[in-house]
């Protein structure tokens, strides 16, 4: 890939058109929409174009710019002219890092994310976790702008679990974190 394949055009030759439209993200008439064009994310966050990986994190930072989740839970490259389903397994993006600011009550935690950019944990970016049924082991996640979803990698989970105290909400007691005045939920 060279510069000049940087339009979803470029990456879509041959691919069908008139797809399923994405439910709740708003179109417009002049935008095309794709039913497939070969892109997924597999469950290790790996991004894949027509069964390759695509090793230029240029390329990855660029498509996660204009990636968007539609309110069904589907994933989507949005232009102002084209839009493409992107098959995602697992999370599109991972937290790599944070960034603690304060302590306790008036904590602030920055996540960062393996394609640059950032989102403090606070309710418009909430941190939430799913708790395998079978092994009993979390996966956490950032929500970030557009629905999107950060699952947080192993290292800054075990170091965000350093952080975390114990709070009673209601009548039960939960190990968390406190970030932009919520207290974030670090297991069930």
């Amino acid at each position: 890939m060279d510069k000049k394949e940087i339009d979803i055009s470029n990456f879509s030759p041959g691919a069908p058109v008139n797809g399923p439209r994405p439910i709740g993200i708003k179109t417009s008439a002049r935008q095309v929409i794709f039913a497939d064009i070969g892109m997924h994310i597999d469950k290790n966050g790996i991004w894949h174009y027509r069964g390759s990986p695509i090793n230029r994190l240029k390329f990855i930072k660029l498509f996660a710019s204009i990636l968007r989740r539609d309110k069904a839970g589907s994933y989507w490259l949005v232009t102002p002219t084209e839009i493409a389903p992107v098959e995602v397994v697992d999370a599109p993006i991972t937290i790599v890092g944070f960034q603690v600011k304060g302590t306790h009550h008036d904590q602030t935690i920055k996540f960062v994310t393996n394609v640059g950019t950032s989102a403090t944990a606070n309710t418009n970016h909430p941190l939430r976790i799913d708790i395998n049924a079978e092994t009993g082991e979390p996966s956490p996640y950032v929500i970030l702008d557009h629905r999107i979803e950060a699952k947080v990698n192993r290292p800054p989970y075990y170091n965000l679990v350093t952080l975390a105290v114990e709070e009673k909400v209601g009548e039960e007691k939960i190990f968390g974190v406190w970030s932009g005045g919520l207290f974030h939920k670090l297991c069930n």
